[in-house]
């Protein structure tokens, strides 16, 4: 387009002839370029924000369906990992009732070897059995309880002292010792130096004895050898008994009666007293302390065998059929978290809710500030073509007569008139629909003046 075709041009040429102000257009051209820039800011910032509201809207949806499908495999995941937690719960007091037993089992371990145990196992029924016989020769013999029955009752009702005197060794000696060797070595080194030198002292009077029953067997022997040598001299050749004279039969009766004052000495002795006292005392102490020894040894052997090792087989059992069960509720807990996990993160890709709103609310303040700098721009558009009009208007006014002027004043009336009518005026102030061809001219009332002012001149 030629700048002298240009709107623009044209009324600035037109207003320099007539001499109006040219800052008037120009604030007018300012603020009308100002209004459509506005005007198209504000209908991007509209769209922008049409288009906010939209992705606000699909992601409140997005989100909502996303949330929906991750709270199903979070109560999933939930239920899961509470049988799993109730299952470990289960493990762990499993596993720590399987650790108490082994500690149990090693604390349970005996000093001695099941084979000692065995051995004074045998030993402590040993003992018991010549402390029995022993009671029961006392009993039968001294007590002169003749009734077999109660003869044996109250022999193993003495034999039981041993039973009777464990208790007192386990608690006072053995037991002390096992708890706490350094602080009870001595009262345990006594005891068993006491019961070595008791017994080396009863085998002492028991040998003795043993030597005196020796050499009285020996003399009766030869007593008896002596009595048959005299009785197969008694005899003839041809085999034949012959009667005893009377200086045999002496010397015979004589023999005997010497035998008999063995067996007397013997049993009257007073190592024989001394043998019956310190062996039956000897058997309960040695009876006692065999047991004391041997039934703590094979009551650990019983625990760690048949108690402790069975249950700890049975506790193997149980862990191995708990990581059974728990093994595919783990691979169900791993794949329901993966798939929560696939789910949040598609979550977190969606568009923050907060974060559209605050976007929304800054389109909607910036069209808000549009929308107030539009109205001023509009304000001072309509203001500066006023003033423009009103500087035309009296420039015209200046150069017309009195009549120019009552007959631009018709004009004008007849486009005031027109204008509220919503009809544009004809020539001469004819409407539009009085125009030969029909069609409006749709010229401003400025322009209309200007052609007025232009055809007089």
């Amino acid at each position: 387009m030629e700048p002298t075709n240009n709107p623009d041009f044209q009324h600035g040429y037109t207003s320099g002839v007539e001499g109006v102000n040219r800052e008037t257009y120009e604030g007018y051209l300012s603020s009308q370029v100002s209004n459509e820039w506005l005007t198209e800011r504000i209908g991007e910032k509209q769209a922008e924000l049409q288009r906010t509201d939209n992705k606000l809207a699909e992601a409140t949806d997005a989100r909502r369906t996303a949330y929906a499908a991750l709270q199903t495999h979070a109560l999933k995941v939930e239920q899961l990992l509470k049988q799993v937690n109730q299952r470990e719960r289960n493990r762990q007091a499993l596993e720590s009732d399987r650790d108490q037993l082994r500690e149990r089992r090693t604390k349970a371990a005996p000093e001695y070897s099941l084979l000692a145990g065995l051995l004074f196992l045998i030993a402590g029924i040993s003992f018991l059995a010549g402390d029995l016989i022993i009671s029961h020769e006392i009993v039968a013999y001294a007590l002169n309880i003749r009734n077999t029955n109660e003869a044996w009752a109250f022999a193993v009702g003495l034999a039981m002292v041993s039973i009777l005197l464990k208790p007192a060794y386990d608690r006072l000696i053995e037991q002390p010792y096992q708890e706490n060797p350094e602080r009870n070595r001595t009262k345990y080194e006594r005891f068993k130096m006491a019961l070595a030198v008791f017994a080396v002292l009863t085998l002492a009077v028991l040998g003795w004895f043993r030597y005196e029953a020796y050499r009285t067997d020996q003399l009766k022997a030869a007593i008896n050898k002596s009595i048959r040598q005299m009785q197969f001299n008694n005899t003839d050749p041809s085999g034949a008994t012959q009667a005893l004279d009377p200086a045999t039969l002496t010397r015979i009766e004589k023999q005997l009666q010497e035998s008999n004052e063995l067996n007397l000495t013997l049993v009257n002795s007073p190592w024989a007293l001394l043998s019956f006292v310190l062996s039956g005392i000897l058997f309960a102490l040695a009876g006692a302390v065999c047991l004391g020894i041997a039934l703590p040894v094979l009551s650990a052997f019983w625990f760690r065998w048949l108690q402790a090792d069975i249950k700890l087989w049975k506790l193997r059992r149980r862990l191995k059929r708990l990581d059974k069960e728990l093994a595919p509720i783990e691979q169900q807990l791993a794949e329901e978290r993966t798939q929560q996990n696939v789910l949040q993160h598609n979550l977190d890709l969606l568009p923050s809710l907060d974060e559209l709103r605050q976007e929304r609310q800054l389109i909607a303040a910036q069209l808000n500030e549009l929308m107030a700098d539009l109205k001023l721009a509009q304000t001072d558009s309509r203001i500066h073509n006023f003033n423009d009009g009103y500087g035309q208007g009296e420039a015209a006014r200046k150069v017309l007569s009195d009549e120019e002027q009552r007959q631009l004043q018709k004009e004008m009336l007849s486009l005031q008139h027109s204008g509220r009518n919503g009809r544009p005026p004809g020539p001469n102030g004819a409407p539009a629909d009085k125009i030969p061809n029909g069609k409006p001219q749709g010229s401003r009332p400025f322009q209309t003046i200007r052609k007025f002012l232009s055809d007089d001149l």
